[in-house]
């Protein structure tokens, strides 16, 4: 009755992966004029090598605004930081001032 029952194994067996037999053969010989990597890629569509310069330019952009964004917060707290050291020493002298009388 007190007796625990545990629930029966799974019998999950995990697939073996085998990679595929191939012929060993020699490399497809490459063109002349498509060695370099955009020399080929703006051969094959010429909006591809337009859109790849595009997207550098996009890249380019949004980790100059993440950088400028970052340096500005960096100004902005260093002159909260200033203004609130000034008006704690203006508090400190005040309170030296009223309580040396």
């Amino acid at each position: 009755m007190f007796k625990p029952q545990y629930p029966i194994p799974d019998t999950y067996a995990p697939a073996t992966i085998r990679p595929a037999q191939t012929e060993t053969a020699a490399p497809a010989p490459v063109p002349a004029g498509k060695n370099s990597a955009l020399g080929g890629l703006a051969a094959q569509s010429p909006g591809t090598a337009l859109a790849l310069a595009a997207g550098g330019v996009a890249g380019v952009l949004a980790l100059a605004s993440v950088a400028v964004s970052l340096l500005l917060a960096v100004a902005v707290t260093a002159v909260a930081l200033s203004i609130s050291g000034v008006v704690v020493l203006l508090l400190v002298r005040a309170l030296r001032q009223e309580l040396g009388r």
